[in-house]
């Protein structure tokens, strides 16, 4: 990992390490599919071994067997440097996350970025998946 990178990661932690509010997840090395391949090997093998009954298989037993199960949905998204696309990132369980794109850097994100992204997040109706009132 560059030094840049580690070194922007440090600051991240000390500056929130007092945070019980939010939670900010960051993920190197990571690709949605694999992680889904991952989970349906998983609840192969348990319904072979006879603990989990095919007809039983829902979004809950999906979500069971993801790399990180008990972290809640997430609510924002921001994919910097200029990209529009997930980049195989979080396939699950953005379902229902507002995604929100911004031209800069992630070296360069500041607390400013940021607020700007929470802001335009702030302004959104949330419907997660149902029909705007």
């Amino acid at each position: 990992m560059p030094r840049s990178l580690v070194k922007k990661m440090e600051e991240v932690t000390e500056y929130t390490k007092n945070n019980t509010g939010m939670k900010l997840n960051v993920a190197f090395n990571y690709g949605g599919r694999a992680e889904l391949v991952d989970a349906v090997r998983d609840i192969a093998k348990n319904v072979l071994s006879g603990r989990i009954k095919p007809h039983a298989i829902n979004e809950r037993v999906i979500r069971s067997h993801l790399y990180a199960p008990d972290v809640a949905e997430y609510d924002l998204l921001i994919r910097t440097a200029g990209e529009q696309r997930i980049s195989n990132f979080l396939l699950w369980e953005i379902a229902y996350t507002e995604l929100y794109f911004t031209p800069v850097l992630w070296p360069d994100f500041r607390k400013e970025h940021l607020l700007e992204a929470i802001n335009e997040y702030n302004k959104r109706t949330r419907k997660f998946g149902g029909l705007a009132e």
